[in-house]
């Protein structure tokens, strides 16, 4: 290798090593931007009152008050909204990601009269805001099906494909498949169920968690058609319970806070613990092969 070689490939080995710094030092900044307001919530959740209110405000708790969790307790029935949250949660997580498969297997795999057109119809539902069809589907529950103060008009549309995105999720990481997979299974005298069960699932389970991960983050999210369709206070959820607490309390930031931490740290260990697939999903869809 000549010296000039030599040195052109140490000049770009040391712009990449730049490069890999600039990179690493946005990425920190960034993270630190968006886990800052978690911590500062975190932090005011453990101070006193007193403390809130003192300017200049500090990083870190004067007193670390974790008596203000347990107090949090005997006001804020927890474990009661949480239970009622996975009430809602796990059916329509599960139904919804069931049948969201099943939905994405028909338009990727199968042929039936009207596809394209039911197809269409399905990818241009996303672009229809939720707030158009929030007042229609209020009056089908409450007036129509008779349904008031319940879980059902929160679970069952569930039972019906698990959204529109979601099917379209699922169907593109179907297409990636390579259909030899389904003509030599029907070779051996495979049916269609048998197909999808024994070879497409098995395929596409990083796809599957993240559909339900996606119903999760948006149900326990879902204050509006919770607030809506919910009025006993024994039937609330995370979310309508913290508001109502938060309404209570008023100006007692540091049980305010508190609430809001224990309301928020279930959504962050499920989403931590399917965190690989849903990054794979998202990677992947359209890629696999």
């Amino acid at each position: 290798m000549s010296v000039a070689s030599y040195g052109r490939l140490k000049s770009k080995k040391r712009n990449n090593q730049w490069m890999n710094l600039i990179s690493f030092v946005v990425v920190i900044f960034f993270t630190i931007l968006v886990l800052f307001p978690i911590w500062w919530i975190f932090r005011t959740s453990l101070m006193s009152n007193a403390e809130i209110y003192q300017y200049p405000p500090s990083l870190l708790p004067g007193n670390w008050l974790f008596s203000n969790y347990a107090e949090t307790l005997e006001i804020f029935k927890f474990w009661k909204y949480l239970w009622n949250t996975m009430i809602i949660i796990v059916p329509a997580c599960l139904a919804g990601t069931f049948t969201a498969t099943l939905c994405g297997y028909a338009f990727a795999r199968l042929r039936f009269g009207g596809k394209k057109l039911i197809w269409a119809l399905c990818v241009g539902s996303m672009l229809l805001p939720a707030m158009v069809t929030l007042i229609p589907l209020y009056i089908g529950w409450t007036r129509g099906l008779g349904i008031h103060d319940s879980y059902l008009p929160l679970i069952l549309p569930y039972f019906c494909g698990g959204g529109a995105f979601n099917i379209f999720l699922i169907r593109q990481f179907i297409m990636s498949i390579p259909r030899e997979l389904d003509q030599a299974a029907t070779i051996d005298g495979a049916g269609y169920y048998r197909i999808l069960f024994s070879i497409i699932m098995p395929a596409i389970k990083s796809a599957m968690i993240v559909v339900a991960l996606f119903i999760f983050i948006g149900l326990w999210n879902d204050l509006l058609q919770q607030m809506i369709y919910i009025n006993s206070s024994d039937k609330y959820t995370i979310a309508l319970g913290l508001t109502a607490f938060r309404g209570q309390l008023k100006q007692d930031w540091s049980l305010t806070m508190a609430a809001t931490c224990m309301s928020f740290a279930p959504g962050v260990i499920f989403y931590l613990i399917g965190q690989k697939y849903f990054v794979e999903g998202i990677t992947l869809t359209g890629l696999k092969n």
